[in-house]
């Protein structure tokens, strides 16, 4: 706009703004390098989304060749169906050694439709898809991806590995398993879980990063619906990592496979200062139904915050110890807490089998909030 005023204005106004006090000077400068970073941003913006919406159309048209080809050539091939070593084939690359094919986005494209059709097929097919996508030597794509400066690259590159099962060395993945970016961080989890040969649990020891919910919620499902793969004993990091994340993540897991032998190494947490560290660890002995903490649960009960009591409350209900109901009984009819009363009610109506006499008795002499609650926990269609 500036450039469309006369000279003689346009020098008036620099001279003005030359002699103007140091206040407007820096003004300007904020004002121009606000200006800039907008246009810059929005520039950045429009240019992305049309080279993605350019990407996307060229694949578009692409896509029905290349499922064409994997599927007469590869999944349809009578030449080759029957075999089992997919990984000593000699597949036919011929067709797919176009100069079409010389140029990444369809080099990627390729890669995008052989990973989508390896989902959906198990057995020889997938193993046919996985050796096509090595003789291919798409696995380069891969690894240059790998070595991008570009956080977004390098999740790309791990999830490709993990889905073609493409072994790689731990020394490239396991440095990302603690990197400051979350996704990066947790992609290079779950492909160390799912490629690492020697001890998929080992980026346990060095993550300073927290487990977040929802990557404890994908690790979980990784580990336990991968085959093949080395249970450790989880004890060692309950009792070594510094990670509280790390360590209630492994309580979890320590339920899930069982693993009695891990028992002592729990216990030691009731000691912990940290409370929420401890209701995991009283959690995972109620849920292992582990008898031999029930009398240390009791003993400490009174010196618990609101969660700890709660956890053992559940705790001895699980158990299902007849030894332990008219702590239980006591619990419901003279704690101050609601939460306590509920849960202790709760854990008595589990046991019905051992406990039908007392939730008699309790029926017949309960005052009115207490007997809102025990017919409330009797429900079996409310769940808390």
């Amino acid at each position: 706009m500036l450039l469309l005023l006369p000279w003689d204005t346009l020098a008036e106004w620099f001279n003005n703004v030359r002699y103007a006090p140091v206040v407007i000077h820096i003004a300007g400068v904020f004002i121009f390098v606000a200006v800039s970073f907008t246009v810059t941003a929005y520039i950045t913006i429009l240019y992305n989304r049309f080279r993605g919406n350019r990407q996307d159309r060229l694949q578009a048209k692409v896509r029905p060749l290349i499922d064409e080809l994997i599927v007469q050539h590869i999944l349809a091939n009578p030449d080759i169906q029957g075999q089992e070593a997919a990984d000593m084939m000699e597949l036919p690359l011929e067709p797919f050694q176009i100069p079409l094919f010389e140029k990444h986005w369809a080099r990627q494209a390729l890669i995008d439709r052989i990973i989508d059709y390896r989902k959906n097929v198990r057995g020889v097919l997938g193993d046919l898809l996985r050796s096509l996508y090595i003789q291919l030597d798409l696995e380069r794509e891969s690894f240059n991806k790998m070595k991008s400066r570009h956080w977004e690259m390098k999740v790309q590159a791990l999830n490709e590995f993990t889905e073609m099962d493409i072994h790689i060395a731990d020394v490239n993945i396991l440095p990302l398993t603690n990197h400051r970016n979350r996704e990066l961080r947790a992609a290079a989890r779950h492909a160390y879980i799912k490629l690492s040969k020697n001890e998929p649990f080992k980026f346990f020891d060095i993550t300073t990063e927290p487990l977040l919910m929802w990557d404890q919620v994908e690790l979980f499902k990784i580990i336990t619906t991968t085959q093949s793969i080395g249970i450790p004993n989880f004890a060692r990091w309950v009792t070594y990592s510094n990670n509280k994340s790390v360590v209630d993540f492994c309580l979890k897991l320590i339920v899930h496979y069982k693993q009695v032998e891990a028992m002592p190494a729990v216990i030691k947490l009731l000691d912990t200062k940290d409370h929420f560290l401890r209701a995991a660890a009283i959690n995972c002995l109620g849920k292992m139904r582990y008898e031999p903490a029930a009398d240390q649960l009791v003993y400490i009960f009174s010196s618990q915050p609101l969660n700890c009591q709660v956890e053992i409350l559940k705790a001895l209900g699980r158990m299902r110890s007849a030894e332990y109901m008219e702590f239980l009984k006591k619990e419901f009819l003279y704690a101050t807490d609601f939460e306590l009363r509920k849960h202790a009610a709760k854990s008595i109506v589990k046991n019905m089998a051992i406990t039908g006499p007392l939730v008699d008795e309790l029926l017949q002499t309960a005052n009115r909030d207490n007997l809102v609650i025990l017919k409330h926990v009797m429900n079996p269609l409310i769940k808390f």
